[in-house]
């Protein structure tokens, strides 16, 4: 029998060794009192960008599909505002699909290097034509060219394929500007609510939840 890959639970030796660190990263009692989550979350956005060795912008996207199976999958945030958290991608691919079976989604958060995790819940609404076509003309142009090149989330037979494509598309463009697809677009999930959790030690970690109360939001801590 093979030795367990998965780790076990830390001794109490190891919790007390932790300890002074943990209460350094997420001691401060602040965010306790704070109105709204928006702010907070720009807070801790930063610090990841200051900490995560990549992609601190990386969420995991929830949906479920027409028979309500639940899917996820990895995505990048690319705004945040009170409006909302602002994401993109092919409308044909399997998030899009769900996405308009099901206009709600669950974002997650999970900073390891901060031990820190933010969750969110809410409607989704697709962004208008405008943003989509500044968010697109930002990209790469190679990533404009794979926009149009993949069929995404379908079949593919072979690698040889998507190359294949990509070189039409690269061939098709060749000496003028790449344009946003129809079906290339983007999201924004709307927060009915927004969990923040810290590390503590010995499990015993904070949570703070918001919840939209109209136009304001009520907050609380949950237990651990």
């Amino acid at each position: 029998m093979t030795a367990s890959v998965i780790p076990p639970s830390p001794s109490r030796e190891e919790y007390a060794r932790d300890y002074a660190a943990a209460l350094a990263a997420n001691g401060d009692e602040t965010i306790f009192a704070r109105a709204e989550p928006i702010g907070l979350f720009v807070e801790w956005l930063a610090d990841a960008r200051a900490h995560e060795p990549n992609d601190p912008n990386a969420m995991t996207l929830s949906t479920v599909d027409a028979d309500g199976l639940p899917d996820a999958r990895i995505v990048l945030l690319k705004d945040v505002d009170a409006r909302g958290f602002t994401f993109y991608s092919n409308s044909e691919s399997a998030k899009g699909v769900e996405l308009a079976t099901c206009a709600a989604a669950a974002l997650t958060f999970h900073w390891k290097s901060l031990r820190r995790q933010v969750r969110v819940r809410g409607a989704v609404k697709p962004v208008s034509a405008a943003e989509a076509d500044a968010y697109f003309a930002s990209r790469a142009r190679e990533s404009r060219i794979g926009a149009w090149a993949s069929d995404q989330s379908r079949p593919l037979s072979d690698r040889t394929v998507l190359e294949e494509a990509v070189g039409r598309e690269t061939a098709r463009f060749d000496g003028q500007d790449v344009p946003r697809p129809s079906h290339w677009t983007g999201w924004r999930v709307v927060p009915r609510s927004v969990e923040f959790w810290r590390d503590r030690p010995f499990r015993l970690h904070d949570r703070l939840r918001f919840e939209r109360d109209g136009e304001a939001w009520r907050s609380g801590r949950l237990w651990p």
